[in-house]
C-alpha cells in the first residue's frame, strides 16, 4: 500500500479541479463554457443504450502473428489494466527525480488521486528491453482476456453529434521510441445527440489513432473492413501499436505519423477481446485509475518517456473537435516492388531504426558512445592522412597511383567528360522501367496475385520472388555500366573519340564473356550468402574475381582468362583492393538512399516518385564508382608486374550521341 500521503492527495483531488489535458483543450473547454449552456452534459449518463452501442461496434483486433515467444510478431495484446493494480512489480515514483520511490504496488484508488507528473515504473529497462517486458506482460496477464475499454462521450461544443471510443493499453511500446506503457484508441462518430438515437443510424466516420495523429475513414469506405456489419477491423502495427485500416508497411516522417516504418503486414492473429464498458458519468467510481494524471511508464528523456493516460488526451473531453482537426485522410504505404538499388523508403526505415539505436545508447551510456564516435573520426582521419591525394591527373590511365590519387583521378576524368559518363549511367532508366513492368506482370496480372493476397507464408514467397527479380535486374544494370565505363576509360587513354554508343557497342561485342563473368559472380556469391558461416567467403570471392569485368573490357580476355587475371592482380593486394572498392562502392550505394531520406523528411512527395529520384541519382554515381574500379584495376595490374605507364596523352573530347 502506498503511504498515507496519497490518501491526503486523494482528498485534495476531490476539492481541486483536475488540470486540463493540454493548453488547446483548456482553451476549447473555456470557449464552450462561455458561449453556450452545456446541454446535454458533456459526458452522458451511462444507460442500457450506451452499453448496447459500445458493444455493437466493438472492434475486431488483428495483431501480427508471433510464432514463438520473443520472436518476430506482436507480443503485446491490449491488456486489462487491473493486472497492474496491487502488483508488486509496479512502482509509483514521484516527479522530483528519476528514482523518487513513493510506493510499491499502488492500487487503483492510489493513482486515481491525480498525481500529475508521477510515474508508474514497470520491471525492466525501457532503453534495453530485451524480452523482459514481453515475459512480464505474459505473466501478469495470465488468466485474463485482451481488453478494450469502450465509452460513449459527447462534445460540449457539438451537441448534435456523439462519439464512441475504444481504448487499448499495451505494457510496452517496442518501436523506435521505446517506452513503457502505450495507449492507443479508435473512435466512431455519429450524427446523433445521444446513444439511443445513435442506435438507429450508422456511424458517419471512424478515426484510428496513430502515434500523435489519426487517420479517418467514412463508414462504408473501401479501406474500412467491417465484420458482421458493425465491427470495424483494426490492424495495430507491430511494436508501435499505431492502428491501421489494412495490412501494409506504413512510413511516417513526423510526430503525427510516427518517424519510421510501422509494420502491419500479414500474417495476423485475431484476438478474442473483452469489451469493458466505461461509464460515461463518474467513470472513476468503476475505474478509479482513469483519474491518474501521471505517466503510464518509466521516466525517460524525450520520446522515450512513458505516455499519459486517456483522461489527459484532448479527445477524452472534446472528441468531435479532435476528429475535425486531428484526423488525416490517408497513411503512406511503402510500395512493394523490385528493388533496382537500395531505395529511399528501405533506407529510411533502416536509418531511423539505426539512429534510434544510437540515440538510446547515447542516453544509456553517453561517455562510451561519444568515445566510440571520436575513435571512428580519428580512424578515418588517420586513414585519409596515410595516402597522397595529389596530383591526381586522370592521364595517362596506365599509371600507378595511391588510393587517394585514384579517387581524385576518377573525379577529374568524370568532370572532363560528364555527358559521356552520365550517358553511360542512363542505362538505369530503361532497366528500372523493365523491372517495374515485370513486377506488375508478376504481382498484379500474373500468378503471384494470390500469393500477395492470402496468408503470410505465401506473401513471403511472393516477396522473395519479386526481390530476387529486382536484384537480378539491378546487377544487370550494374555490370553494363561498369563494362561500358571500363571501355570508355580504355578508349580515352588511347586518344580515341569515345561516345556512349561506341562504349555500349564494345560491350555488345563482348557480351558472351561478360555474361559468363556476371553469371558466375552472381551465382557463386549468392550461394555463399545463403549460409551465415560462408557469407565472409562471398566477400573474399567477390574481391578476388570482381575485376574480371575490367579484364574482359580493357584487355580483351575471355571469361576464364579474365577470372585468372583478376585473381593474379589481387594476389598479395587483397586488403588494398578491398578497402578502396568497399569505400567507393559503399559511398556510391548510400548516396541515392541518402538523397531519398532527405526528400522524405522535407517534402510530401509520393514514395514512388522519391524512389524514382533515388534511382536517378545512381545514373550519376555508379559511373563514378566504375571509374574508380577501372583506375584501381590498372593500379593493381601495374603493382602486380605489368609494364610501366606510358607517356601522358592529351585530353580527348567525348560526346554523347543522340
Amino acid at each position: 500500500m502506498v503511504p498515507a500521503l496519497l490518501g491526503l492527495l486523494a482528498v485534495a483531488a476531490t476539492t481541486v479541479p483536475a488540470a486540463p489535458a493540454d493548453a488547446a483543450t483548456a482553451q476549447v473547454t473555456a470557449h464552450a463554457t462561455a458561449t453556450q449552456d452545456v446541454s446535454p452534459a458533456a459526458i452522458r449518463t451511462q444507460d442500457a443504450a450506451e452499453e448496447e452501442l459500445v458493444l455493437r461496434y466493438a472492434p475486431v483486433v488483428r495483431v501480427r502473428e508471433q510464432e514463438e515467444p520473443c520472436g518476430d510478431g506482436e507480443p503485446y495484446p491490449p491488456t486489462d489494466v487491473d493486472v497492474l493494480m496491487d502488483n508488486d512489480g509496479v512502482a509509483l515514483r514521484g516527479p522530483w527525480t528519476a528514482n523518487d520511490l513513493v510506493g510499491i504496488g499502488p492500487n487503483a484508488d492510489d493513482i486515481g488521486a491525480g498525481l500529475l507528473d508521477y510515474h508508474l515504473d514497470f520491471p525492466g529497462d525501457a532503453l534495453a528491453p530485451g524480452c523482459g517486458y514481453e515475459q512480464w506482460g505474459r505473466t501478469i496477464s495470465r488468466g485474463t482476456s485482451p481488453t478494450v475499454y469502450g465509452r460513449v462521450v459527447a462534445d460540449a461544443a457539438r451537441p448534435e453529434q456523439i462519439a464512441v471510443q475504444y481504448w487499448f493499453f499495451y505494457v510496452f511500446n517496442d518501436f523506435n521510441n521505446l517506452h513503457e506503457g502505450d495507449w492507443e484508441m479508435i473512435q466512431l462518430v455519429f450524427d446523433a445527440p445521444d446513444a439511443e438515437s445513435a442506435l438507429d443510424v450508422d456511424p458517419t466516420s471512424v478515426g484510428y489513432s496513430q502515434h500523435s495523429g489519426a487517420e479517418r475513414a467514412d463508414w462504408g469506405d473501401e479501406k474500412l473492413e467491417i465484420v458482421d456489419d458493425t465491427h470495424p477491423v483494426v490492424y495495430p502495427a507491430e511494436g508501435s501499436h499505431a492502428n491501421f485500416f489494412s495490412p501494409a508497411l506504413y512510413l511516417g516522417a513526423s510526430s503525427a505519423t510516427g518517424v519510421g516504418c510501422d509494420d502491419a503486414t500479414d500474417p495476423h492473429t485475431e484476438l478474442r477481446t473483452r469489451t469493458a464498458v466505461v461509464p460515461a458519468e463518474d467513470y472513476q467510481a468503476e475505474y478509479p485509475w482513469l483519474g491518474f494524471e501521471g505517466r503510464w511508464g518509466e521516466r525517460q528523456e524525450a520520446f522515450y518517456n512513458g505516455p499519459t493516460g486517456p483522461n489527459m488526451k484532448s479527445q477524452w473531453t472534446a472528441p468531435i473537435r479532435w476528429s475535425e482537426t486531428g484526423w488525416r485522410d490517408s497513411s503512406a504505404t511503402v510500395p512493394l516492388g523490385a528493388s533496382l538499388t537500395p531505395n529511399a523508403t528501405d533506407a529510411f526505415c533502416g536509418a531511423v531504426e539505426a539512429g534510434s539505436d544510437v540515440l538510446r545508447q547515447l542516453l544509456r551510456n553517453p561517455q562510451a558512445v561519444l568515445l566510440g564516435l571520436a575513435v571512428i573520426v580519428a580512424l578515418l582521419a588517420a586513414i585519409a592522412s596515410r595516402t597522397r591525394w595529389g596530383p591526381g591527373d586522370p592521364y595517362p590511365v596506365m599509371q600507378r597511383r595511391s588510393w587517394g590519387r585514384i579517387i581524385v583521378a576518377a573525379r577529374r576524368m568524370y568532370a572532363r567528360h560528364p555527358l559521356l559518363f552520365i550517358g553511360i549511367g542512363l542505362v538505369y532508366v530503361p532497366v528500372m522501367l523493365l523491372a517495374a513492368g515485370l513486377q506488375w506482370l508478376l504481382v498484379e496480372a500474373g500468378e503471384l496475385t494470390s500469393l500477395v493476397d492470402t496468408d503470410g507464408d505465401q506473401n513471403v514467397a511472393s516477396v522473395f520472388v519479386v526481390v530476387l527479380m529486382g536484384g537480378a535486374i539491378s546487377l544487370l544494370a550494374y555490370f553494363c555500366v561498369v563494362a561500358a565505363t571500363a571501355q570508355a576509360l580504355r578508349g580515352l587513354d588511347a586518344g580515341e573519340r569515345v561516345t556512349v554508343l561506341s562504349a555500349y557497342r564494345a560491350v555488345r561485342a563482348k557480351l558472351r564473356p561478360l555474361a559468363l563473368v556476371a553469371a558466375r559472380l552472381v551465382v557463386v556469391c549468392w550461394a555463399l550468402l545463403l549460409f551465415v558461416f560462408t557469407a565472409p567467403l562471398a566477400l573474399v570471392y567477390a574481391v578476388r574475381n570482381g575485376f574480371a569485368v575490367q579484364a574482359v573490357m580493357m584487355e580483351d580476355r575471355p571469361a576464364g582468362a579474365a577470372f585468372r587475371r583478376s585473381r593474379d592482380v589481387v594476389r598479395g593486394q587483397w586488403w588494398r583492393a578491398t578497402a578502396v572498392a568497399a569505400l567507393v562502392v559503399g559511398l556510391g550505394a548510400i548516396t541515392g538512399p541518402l538523397v531519398g531520406v532527405i526528400l522524405l523528411l522535407v517534402s510530401d512527395g509520393s514514395f514512388n516518385v522519391i524512389n524514382l529520384i533515388t534511382a536517378l541519382v545512381y545514373v550519376v554515381t555508379i559511373p563514378f564508382v566504375a571509374l574508380v574500379l577501372g583506375y584501381l584495376y590498372v593500379d593493381l595490374s601495374l603493382r602486380a608486374g605489368s609494364p610501366e605507364a606510358g607517356e601522358d596523352r592529351p585530353d580527348v573530347r567525348a560526346e554523347v550521341l543522340s
